[in-house]
């Protein structure tokens, strides 16, 4: 079916496109899960803000004398050295994240491939950008396949172009920075020399989605099927 425009109305007044992500996300892991070998599995994560831990306010937690207050418990835990405080705090970001992640069983769980949903989060400011980038250039250099599908249309970066920037790829890798794309990562070792091959698509709404290679070893090669798996999401939720 035609892709449609999950971030404009009058699509964005009936639908939250966040739903539509988890659903879509879902769709991708269903049917990966349905053609991969016995020994590898499939895991889907969505998360809308930071996925680390939080900060409980231990540092602020002291007395006038200087002692740490305790709260009252009912039962008492094992006792854990106290943390430290840093001396140093940096400002940071944790992006956004809906994505698959296939795993292979052959030597304990090892991540092999991803498929990434950009979010409009994602595309905010410059430094949420390149804190997608680096996720995206980490992925790439502990040689996971990849798979980045961006279909946001209320922000216009290229979020793939700020991987290839980061990776100091050549000038050629590069994209229009302005539409929407899907593009694929193969990380690739040739003789002495790594590399990285690429199959980019660009589209626009009203048009169908691509299938893309999902490279997970040598011998296993899954084509992702974007359109199918986004026909599913839009049946589930309704939208046809």
């Amino acid at each position: 079916m035609p892709l449609l425009d999950h971030f404009h109305p009058p699509l964005s007044l009936r639908r939250y496109w966040e739903s539509f992500h988890a659903t879509w996300t879902v769709c991708l892991g269903d049917a990966l899960s349905a053609v991969l070998p016995e020994n590898y599995f499939v895991e889907v994560q969505t998360h809308l803000g930071a996925a680390v831990e939080v900060d409980v306010a231990t540092f602020d937690e002291v007395e006038g004398n200087g002692a740490r207050q305790a709260a009252p418990i009912a039962t008492l835990p094992r006792q854990l050295q106290a943390l430290p405080a840093p001396p140093l705090t940096m400002p940071a970001v944790f992006p956004q994240g809906f994505e698959v992640r296939v795993f292979s069983t052959r030597a304990g769980p090892t991540l092999v491939g991803a498929i990434e949903l950009a979010s409009p989060g994602n595309k905010d400011r410059p430094e949420i950008r390149r804190a997608f980038a680096a996720k995206c250039a980490s992925y790439l250099y502990q040689a996971v396949s990849l798979i980045v599908v961006d279909v946001v249309t209320e922000r216009s970066a290229n979020l793939r172009n700020e991987t290839m920037r980061l990776m100091e790829a050549p000038e050629q890798c590069l994209l229009p920075e302005t539409g929407l794309y899907a593009v694929a990562y193969r990380p690739v070792r040739r003789g002495e020399k790594g590399a990285v091959d690429l199959w980019p698509a660009t589209f626009a709404v009203g048009n169908r989605l691509p299938v893309l290679p999902l490279v997970l070893s040598p011998d296993l090669r899954i084509p992702v099927d974007l359109e199918a798996a986004y026909a599913d999401a839009c049946r589930r939720r309704r939208l046809v």
